[in-house]
């Protein structure tokens, strides 16, 4: 059976040159963590630098793109103009939409690359070179409703104390709403909401006392630690992640994670396919009850008790 998971650590990073169609780049490095070679079907995600200077020619997917801004400041160029992004800065790039990059900046910029489906070798990565237009570059607004592919987040956004309209810097809709239970707090950033399709992305915090118990999903995962540690477990072997680690999880493959620290760890989650609507967390604790009420209920019926040695 192929590997369910994939655990790389940030000290083993191999940022690369890639040849095919971004041999014409400048200043362009990626380091590709999941995809074909990980046995990945869906899910192909990578960290992608461009220098000063740099630039990366106007190309369209086959697959559905997103990125997550790390550090630095760049300039990525649209059908519809020119935008500024920055840390915390996040955006889509549907199927097939012309796009490029460039660093106008003094320093690097470098960002969290989500596919999905994971791009195949055999189709020249399925990427095409295209023709774009340079524009102006603006920074993105996320308060205007007019913006259809960009958001922001912070450690802020992540405070359940700090999710007034009148504090946080977002559009005055349902963006600004953050999931909490069990310790977590998760606030969705790339989702049907913003016109995604294929895949998600979003950010996961865990407080000192957070835990998810076993569970696994009809779809992938990836996990890219930003802040603090956890103590994850991938279909029974155990790992610390720390910042910069990145983890991916195939599908029905059982994992779980609790904080390794006394402060919060969090996380960039990518997910793909979309999860359905409807069943898309089966957390072991449940069937086992199951499974313990049937048999409670079967030792009932032939009038003895589970666990005295008749059943």
């Amino acid at each position: 059976m192929a590997p369910r998971h994939l655990v790389v650590r940030a000290a083993d990073a191999a940022h690369r040159k890639p040849g095919g169609w971004s041999a014409g780049a400048v200043g362009y490095e990626r380091w590709d963590v999941v995809g074909e070679e990980a046995g990945s079907a869906h899910t192909g995600f990578a960290i992608c630098t461009v220098q000063p200077g740099g630039s990366l020619p106007a190309h369209v997917h086959s697959f559905e793109e997103s990125f997550y801004v790390l550090d630095g400041v760049g300039v990525i160029d649209l059908p519809d103009g020119g935008f500024q992004v920055g840390p915390g800065d996040y955006g889509l790039i549907s199927v097939g939409t012309p796009h490029s990059w460039r660093n106008l900046g003094p320093v690097p910029v470098r960002w969290a690359e989500m596919q999905g489906p994971a791009p195949r070798s055999k189709f020249a990565g399925d990427t095409f070179l295209v023709e774009l237009a340079a524009g102006e570059a603006t920074p993105i607004d996320v308060r205007d409703p007019r913006n259809r592919n960009f958001g922001n987040i912070t450690a802020d956004h992540m405070n359940p104390r700090r999710q007034g309209q009148d504090l946080l810097a977002v559009s005055a809709s349902m963006r600004t709403a953050l999931l909490v239970y069990s310790g977590i707090t998760v606030k969705m950033m790339v989702d049907s909401d913003l016109g995604a399709q294929l895949t998600t992305m979003f950010m996961v915090q865990y407080d000192p006392d957070g835990k998810a118990g076993q569970h696994d999903h009809p779809f992938e995962e990836t996990y890219l630690i930003l802040e603090g540690a956890t103590d994850a477990e991938f279909d029974g072997e155990r790992y610390r992640l720390e910042v910069g680690d990145i983890a991916w999880a195939g599908v029905g493959c059982v994992h779980g994670f609790t904080n390794a620290g006394d402060g919060p760890v969090r996380w960039l989650e990518t997910q793909a396919p979309q999860p359905p609507g409807r069943h898309s967390y089966r957390f072991a604790r449940d069937w086992e009850y199951l499974g313990d009420v049937l048999a409670r209920d079967v030792g009932d019926a032939r009038g003895t008790r589970i666990g005295d040695g008749n059943v």
